[in-house]
């Protein structure tokens, strides 16, 4: 056989593959709102830049018929392409192949781009669109499972790892995305979920529908198991390419650094804050007065509300920002929102970004179902990430800093590297009400005025303790700031923390409260 004819077969055998489950699949795909698979790497990735590797891998199975069974690229498309001119590691699940459904080959394309990615320090991007494990295979579907959850997990902190939702990710699979640094789902067409609704109307009689049950809505506002939310997969891509503008592409390497841009005048601190400490106001608005052209990108937006989390720029250099949100539970820190910080904390960490806190809560939530539900260990989280963390640690205390919340929001005493203080910063064991009510409690009783009494002496204590004043005079604050200051003070401080060693002792790991 003739070159010519042996290039004509290859290009007859890879357009056969590259058709997937065929047209009648593909037309399927669409009419449930969803790109094919082929057409997502070509949305989510630079024009042109895709090179796919192990086209012609085919499963071995031979039992319940498979052996007659074609499967197009066993049912995954991987390889390299490139995203802002940079390559990145993916996959894609094809679900017109078999539902997607995942056999050892089929995982094993999967492990060798995974591989490629940690080898390379690039970035890994997972498409997942899967029914689940490929029955007909057996114990070697679960082997493949099993050998991507721990390149996920030897992955971890290395390079970047993605995982896309856009169909279903059933039982076992799901835990893969877990394991990843960000989750991004898109709604009506991601589902997550261990156990159907068949298998719950089975077990429990419930009826409840996939969407209910594990919905793109539910990962993101109940589970907090989605960081990122989108109406289309045209929206989820962009927001994946947003993500990759501001992280580095390993942990071998800073972010890029950008040119740096003033942030917007529409963002004003004086209009921003009250005058009243009582009352609360937007946090993300603090954030955007102080960062390069006011672009922060939120993570978890819609799950832990008390606390945001999210990536900004100052003086052209990437920073992730953890602050509290007095607008939900006056910015308390609780189970979840000590989980949603905690997990970015080590994220940053992990990858080289410096952390800016701005710090505005009264503590962490009292009540009965917080304590039954493990406060104690989840908000140790929170202090194990800070003091674990060596990038510089920059904090800023707004209004008011009370007892172990103060401590947690990374204090000089966790490790924080430079702290600045507002004016109107407020930092004691407890607010002022509360502490009065206790120190002078026979005062009070015993006075013919009590009300007047209480007043007095919650105004002496004011005065006395619940400013940055009395912190500063110790060294716990390095500075007091105008508000207007803060920018410049933060770009200073990183500038200063540029070349920033911290060692630790020499141990194998420490142990978190998991």
């Amino acid at each position: 056989m003739s070159l010519k004819s042996k290039i004509i077969e290859l290009f007859t055998r890879k357009e056969k593959i590259s058709t997937g489950g065929g047209d009648k699949a593909i037309q399927k795909q669409v009419a449930m709102g969803k790109l094919p698979a082929r057409e997502r790497l070509k949305v989510l990735l630079d024009p042109n830049s895709f090179h796919e590797t192990d086209l012609f891998v085919e499963h071995k199975c031979e039992e319940f018929g498979m052996d007659k069974k074609q499967l197009p690229a066993d049912g995954v498309i991987t390889g390299i392409g490139s995203v802002h001119n940079r390559p990145v590691s993916v996959f894609a699940q094809d679900f017109t192949v078999a539902g997607g459904s995942l056999g050892l080959m089929h995982a094993r394309k999967i492990t060798k781009v995974m591989d490629h990615a940690v080898r390379m320090g690039i970035p890994l991007i997972g498409i997942n669109d899967s029914g689940g494990a490929r029955i007909q295979e057996g114990v070697n579907s679960l082997a493949g499972y099993g050998e991507i959850f721990y390149r996920n997990t030897m992955a971890s902190g290395i390079v970047p790892q993605i995982s896309v939702i856009l169909g279903p990710c059933a039982g076992g699979a799901v835990y893969s995305p877990a394991l990843t640094d960000f989750v991004f789902v898109v709604d009506k067409i991601s589902k997550m979920f261990i156990t159907g609704p068949e298998v719950i109307k089975t077990v429990l009689g419930e009826e409840i529908s996939m969407e209910d049950l594990g919905g793109a809505r539910v990962q993101t506002e109940i589970t907090g198991n989605a960081h990122f939310y989108a109406e289309s997969e045209m929206e989820c891509f962009e927001q994946i390419k947003r993500l990759l503008s501001f992280i580095p592409w390993s942990n071998r390497e800073k972010a890029p650094l950008v040119t740096p841009k003033m942030p917007r005048a529409q963002f004003d601190v004086e209009r921003i804050i009250p005058a009243e400490t009582t009352k609360p106001y937007d946090i993300r608005d603090v954030i955007k007065s102080i960062c390069d052209d006011s672009d922060f990108l939120e993570i978890q937006e819609k799950w832990a509300a008390n606390i945001v989390i999210g990536f900004a720029r100052l003086n052209g250099e990437t920073v992730g920002i953890i602050g509290n949100q007095p607008l939900v539970l006056a910015g308390v820190l609780d189970v979840d929102s000590s989980d949603k910080a905690a997990r970015f904390i080590r994220y940053c960490d992990a990858f080289n970004i410096p952390l800016v806190t701005l710090v505005d809560l009264p503590g962490y939530l009292p009540g009965v179902d917080q304590e039954h539900a493990g406060v104690i260990r989840h908000g140790a989280k929170i202090l194990y990430a800070y003091s674990e963390a060596t990038v510089p640690k920059l904090t800023v205390i707004l209004r008011k800093a009370y007892g172990g919340g103060y401590i947690a929001m990374c204090s000089r005493h966790l490790g924080a590297d430079f702290v600045f203080a507002w004016p109107t910063a407020e930092i004691a064991v407890m607010g002022p009400e509360g502490a009065a009510n206790i120190i002078f409690r026979g005062e009070i009783a015993a006075a013919k005025d009590p009300d007047t009494v209480r007043k007095q002496k919650v105004q002496e204590y004011t005065e006395k303790f619940a400013n940055p004043y009395v912190a500063a005079s110790n060294g716990h604050v390095d500075s007091v700031i105008n508000p207007y200051e803060t920018r410049d003070a933060l770009i200073y401080a990183l500038k200063a923390s540029a070349n920033k060693l911290e060692t630790r002792p020499n141990k194998k790991h420490g142990i978190p409260p998991f």
